[in-house]
């Protein structure tokens, strides 16, 4: 599957709310839209310029709805034509731990999405990111016309 349109990400990312009631039976989080949100919160406060970096942290949560028990890495796919190669890159080391460990951005990545598990903030809400997402995926479609 490829995600299209900002609007179907943003139903799928709207999807997981309430989507896994329970932590642990697949690794994830309890709440994957709040962790999902607090993920792109804690990258904004971090690398506030590197707009990619953050979607990525918000959309690590769309594989385990897309394929509960497959790989994480189909997110990193799914998500190539419309975010671009560069979050697809970042989704793919990180569904892979330990793969290209020193990737500054994975680590930042990593350490986001496991701060997120435990943090306790007001992230803001799913809209709040309609606009950064349009932006990339604007970006991705002029850049992607080009080669």
């Amino acid at each position: 599957m490829e995600l299209r349109s900002v609007e179907e990400l943003m139903d799928l990312l709207s999807a997981c709310r309430g989507a896994w009631p329970s932590a642990g039976h697949d690794g994830g989080p309890a709440d994957p839209y709040g962790h999902a949100l607090r993920t792109a919160a804690l990258l904004r406060r971090r690398r506030p310029a590197d707009k990619e970096l953050q979607v990525a942290g918000l959309v690590t949560v769309v594989g385990r709805l897309l394929w509960p028990g497959g790989p994480a890495d189909r997110t990193a796919e799914a998500v190539r034509p419309l975010l671009g190669p560069r979050v697809a890159h970042l989704l793919h080391g990180h569904a892979l731990p330990g793969v290209r460990s020193h990737d500054d951005d994975l680590l930042s990545l990593r350490q986001a999405d496991e701060e997120a598990r435990t943090a306790v903030f007001d992230a803001g809400v799913l809209e709040d990111w309609r606009t950064v997402l349009e932006l990339l995926a604007a970006r991705n479609s002029r850049l992607g016309a080009v080669d």
